[in-house]
């Protein structure tokens, strides 16, 4: 049984080294295709597997 694990923005700031800012422009951005978050309350949470998924794309696209 797999657990999905959703990271809340501020942490999702600290894996990338980003400003808040940084985090809207990338979410705005269709180019990146950043993951959109899961907001409840007014809180965005990332799912763990697909920023990771997003990683991988961008490193593949890299080399």
């Amino acid at each position: 049984m797999s657990t999905e694990v959703y990271i809340p923005a501020p942490k999702v700031l600290e894996r990338y080294h980003i400003s808040d800012m940084s985090l809207h422009r990338w979410l705005k951005n269709p180019e990146l295709n950043f993951p959109k978050p899961l907001v409840i309350n007014r809180r965005r949470y990332f799912l763990e597997t697909d920023l990771i998924a997003w990683e991988r794309a961008r490193a593949a696209k890299a080399a």
